[in-house]
């Protein structure tokens, strides 16, 4: 009898010491909701919820990860990260950092001599120097570049999942859900230096945090992106433009098509989400249809989102600019875009006005409704048309289309607090 009792006060305090998360529910079968957003169009996204058993993985380093990923492979498959993976590692898991890929006599300094504008002038860089730059970043990829290929699920266990320093890269694939995940610093250690015609040019670096490209059916859901480590305020300046190191932090292009972002949190960064890789590529016409709900923009200087030939719905979202940040603008309305936005709230310090929140590149049209600037109600075509300048052209409120797949949809003030709570890695209910 005493035995028994023992046993079962044993049984009692193992159940109290269960940590919180391990009883949450298992969140890596989940699909996408119906009526979801775009990404549930078409036959909805599933991600990698029919995967047998041996398909179902638990990683804790970068060569679990990458064995489960399976260079991308369209075998259904779940794959759920514990804790912290570095993509700096190598195969023992050994941390690497810019020194270990260098190779061919790159140098930085080398680099900065060789192709100083003051002397080099407004040519392509070319010759050792920059064929050892790229040699170097090649080295980088093979380790931090992961192919997520169709079928597939990447899910955070817990509140504290972390993919740090690699590129997600959703290429050519369909039905990919990445949920419950921050994913940080996907910082380049050998930038390019890409002169412009008539002027100096631009640091271009390479690696977005996720990136879609000729990606369909795609739901990314509760992550968290930055450059946490490594912020590009704090990089030198080289030729007179700030050294990046970053590139998006959520990138849609190559005609990716039927794509949810919701319950995010993307924060820290200069060009947050481009949508549509450039005025040139017509192919994107009909595609490049995409969903933001429920997403916070925390401390983003631009691209939030800037989009070209897109249907892009942006509801309920949250866009906060601190005092003493940068900012340029958050709706970027590019080529052949159609942007529908409504019952967005922006807080923004007062040297940021409600003019500089949409900016026309080559667009002509926006919707918007309902949006809430520092508290109060503004209409922002409105604002745009009487505040543009003389290069740019007015936007006109129809966009030849209404969003049918979307949730209840709640007023801007609502969203904010709601969001403010919600967005973001660890914070699914």
């Amino acid at each position: 009898m005493r035995l028994r009792h023992i046993a079962a006060a044993a049984a009692l305090l193992g159940l109290l010491c269960v940590p919180a998360h391990a009883e949450d529910r298992d969140i890596s079968r989940d699909t996408l909701p119906p009526g979801d957003g775009w990404a549930a169009a078409e036959g909805g996204t599933t991600g990698g919820a029919a995967a047998d058993d041996a398909h179902v993985y638990t990683v804790t380093d970068r060569a679990g990860l990458v064995r489960a990923l399976d260079g991308g492979s369209d075998t259904p498959k779940i794959i759920r990260i514990a804790g912290t993976i570095d993509a700096n590692t190598d195969d023992d898991g050994h941390r690497l950092d810019c020194a270990d890929y260098t190779t061919d006599g790159y140098s930085l300094r080398g680099y900065l001599a060789a192709y100083d504008p003051r002397t080099w002038g407004a040519a392509k860089p070319s010759g050792p120097q920059e064929d050892a730059r790229r040699a170097s970043a090649a080295r980088q990829a093979e380790r931090i570049v992961l192919p997520v290929g169709s079928n597939t699920t990447i899910v955070g266990l817990g509140d504290d999942a972390v993919l740090k320093g690699a590129s997600l890269q959703i290429k050519d694939a369909d039905n990919v859900i990445v949920r419950n995940l921050e994913l940080r610093d996907a910082y380049d250690c050998f930038p390019a230096w890409q002169p412009h015609p008539g002027g100096l040019g631009d640091w271009k670096a390479a690696y977005d945090n996720i990136w879609l490209t000729g990606a369909r059916h795609v739901w990314i859901d509760h992550v968290t992106l930055s450059d946490k480590g490594h912020p590009d305020a704090k990089e030198p300046t080289y030729f007179a433009r700030n050294f990046l190191r970053h590139d998006g932090l959520l990138d849609i292009t190559g005609g990716s098509d039927l794509v949810t972002v919701s319950w995010s949190r993307l924060t820290g960064h200069d060009k947050a989400m481009l949508i549509g890789s450039s005025d040139s590529a017509t192919g994107d016409r009909g595609r490049l249809r995409v969903t933001l709900h429920h997403n916070e923009f925390e401390s983003i200087v631009q691209r939030a989102p800037r989009v070209r030939f897109g249907r892009v719905h942006v509801y309920n979202n949250r866009y906060v600019v601190p005092g003493g940040t940068d900012h340029r603008y958050s709706l970027g309305i590019g080529t052949e875009s159609a942007v529908y936005a409504e019952n967005n709230a922006f807080t923004t310090p007062a040297h940021v006005e409600a003019a500089d929140l949409v900016k026309s590149w080559n667009g002509t049209a926006l919707h918007q409704s309902g949006t809430l600037f520092n508290g109060y109600p503004v209409d922002l075509l409105a604002i745009n048309n009487s505040y543009n300048s003389g290069s740019e052209r007015d936007l006109t409120g129809d966009v030849g289309w209404t969003p049918t797949l979307h949730g209840p949809i709640d007023s801007a003030r609502a969203a904010d607090q709601d969001v403010a709570r919600g967005a973001g890695a660890g914070r699914i209910p």
